[in-house]
């Protein structure tokens, strides 16, 4: 048995090999970490959780390599094998995180590293805990990589870890720093994915790859940074302006989900019904010529709680809106055609972007709530060329799929199967289908239903001008609120002033969530 000292020698021993691995042991490194812009992986992760919360796994790990070129490595060529694991807390509730530490090895995951990442994400999925990467780095370590015997592994079944998470627990993959390959393919398969300007990258492969592979000569801003992920490609959720920006929104995207799928969203009952002067302005958004965008914002903030909108991919097809807000504290998802982008109407991107959007909310319980001012479905030889139709099936796909509460709003223009696709109506099984006075609802946009049904008509008139506009008025009288109410088609018009209220009390109403068990068949095909 040991004496006492001997005992203070070991504990002595250990808190040197951890000191030697943490912040103060490496300030070399730290200060090159700072000098790029960037936070360290603990340092991140202590911003990210509640204070005093976290507890890492593997601190002492070292590498484990295979091939001969890495055999000598020892835990200080590595410290914690470059990957800062454990369990924290966010908002008092428990979250399982992995951060790539970019000062070890350019942040890339070795074997040993690799398994710290393997036993967080089993922790996530065995105790329902919500599943945080924070990502600084290069992916796999090429050093120990190119060696058949572990890579026929696989990733030690990470990939399949990450599907049996996705619906289970909130997914995050924050891009800090570097991210091409793997950190992307892990990013790929998570529910939200925020960047940083200036440091983060995302893509397939870096620049190196290629313009060896390609001959295309690009920069890593060019090919994968939040200008182009977030904006252009829609891979982003978000374009942050620093580390600090990121974490907070992934504490905020975390905040309006549940620990995973068998706990109710998180309510608060710290919030505040729109002022009255933003509700009394819905009367006048929406302008007396349907041709006229308008802010579809002022909408969204007239009806959900008070600043509570947390948007989703805002720069990336403008033409539909998508985000988080809070009814009476409680979480809900707000999809929103945006009349002042391609006049709201749905290409791919914007299928894409609102279809995975419903999944989410879906899969975590929150009411869905659609805001409808769609022309249709983009056409053309480019539109049909991306597969639009097939793309566009996704979001009535995920609608009439979903068992959460469903409210649907036609505020403007409910046209053919862009209205279908917004759920509008019958086409989804809602608990609650309103219009607004200001609805206009029919299989197609009337002028241009006129101008193909009724052209030898308007060709033969004495003025086809006035004949075209007597046509147009004509049917407009047959598309408006009050007929589409007339035989049930939706269930109210309801004054825009008091659209908050009846939205609210049919989702209260809605608690339970339907179970469909029939018919008896294994899941639905997505459609693309």
């Amino acid at each position: 048995m040991s004496d006492e000292g001997d005992v203070a020698d070991l504990i002595t021993a250990v808190r040197t090999e951890k000191e030697a691995v943490e912040d103060a042991g490496r300030p070399e490194a730290v200060e090159r970490q700072h000098e790029a812009g960037k936070l360290t992986a603990r340092e991140r992760v202590d911003y990210l959780c509640d204070e005093g919360s976290f507890d890492e796994i593997g601190k002492l790990a070292a590498p484990m390599p295979t091939t001969p070129e890495v055999a000598d490595w020892e835990r200080e060529d590595a410290p914690a094998d470059g990957v800062v694991c454990g369990i924290g807390e966010v908002d008092g509730r428990p979250v399982a995180i992995m951060a790539t530490d970019y000062t070890v090895k350019g942040g890339s995951i070795g074997h040993a590293g690799g398994r710290k990442l393997q036993r967080v994400a089993t922790l996530a999925r065995d105790r329902g805990y919500p599943f945080v990467m924070l990502q600084d780095g290069g992916g796999h370590r090429i050093q120990e990589g190119l060696d058949a015997a572990p890579t026929a592994r696989g990733d030690n079944g990470f990939a399949n870890l990450q599907e049996t998470l996705s619906g289970w627990v909130p997914t995050v993959s924050a891009m800090l720093g570097p991210g091409f390959a793997a950190p992307t393919n892990f990013a790929a398969l998570c529910d939200f994915v925020p960047m940083v300007e200036g440091t983060s990258t995302l893509g397939v492969a870096g620049p190196s790859l290629v313009e060896a592979a390609l001959g295309t000569d690009l920069s890593k801003a060019e090919l994968g940074g939040p200008t182009v992920q977030a904006t252009r490609n829609g891979m982003a959720d978000l374009s942050c302006e620093d580390d600090e920006a990121c974490l907070d929104a992934v504490r905020t995207y975390l905040s309006y989900l549940p620990r995973n799928a068998t706990h109710d969203p998180p309510t608060t009952d710290d919030w505040a019904a729109p002022a009255d002067a933003t509700v009394d302005a819905l009367t006048d958004v929406i302008p007396a010529n349907e041709k006229k965008g308008y802010d579809i914002y002022a909408i969204v903030e007239g009806i959900v709680d008070r600043d509570s909108f947390f948007e989703m991919k805002p720069g990336y097809a403008r033409n539909i809106v998508t985000g988080f807000a809070r009814l009476e504290g409680r979480p809900v998802g707000v999809v929103a055609n945006n009349p002042r982008h391609k006049a709201g109407t749905i290409d791919t991107a914007a299928a894409d972007k609102s279809s995975h959007f419903v999944s989410v909310c879906d899969a975590f319980d929150l009411p869905v709530l659609t805001l409808i001012d769609v022309p249709g479905i983009l056409p053309g030889p480019d539109s049909e060329s991306e597969g639009v139709a097939r793309h566009a099936a996704k979001l009535p796909f995920e609608l009439n799929r979903a068992t959460v509460p469903t409210v649907t709003v036609c505020l403007r223009r409910g046209y053919g199967y862009g209205y279908v696709a917004m759920g509008g109506g019958r086409s989804a099984d809602t608990d609650l289908s309103i219009a607004w006075p200001t609805a206009e609802i029919a299989a197609m946009g009337i002028e241009g239903a006129v101008d193909v049904a009724y052209r030898r008509e308007i060709e033969a008139a004495e003025d086809p001008d006035e004949k075209r506009a007597e046509l147009v008025e004509k049917f407009k009288d047959r598309t408006d609120a009050v007929r589409a109410a007339s035989r049930l088609g939706i269930d109210a018009v309801v004054d825009p002033g008091d659209t908050r209220e009846r939205i609210v009390r049919a989702i209260d109403r809605a608690e339970d969530t339907r179970e469909d068990d029939w018919p008896p068949k294994k899941h639905s095909i997505n459609p693309i």
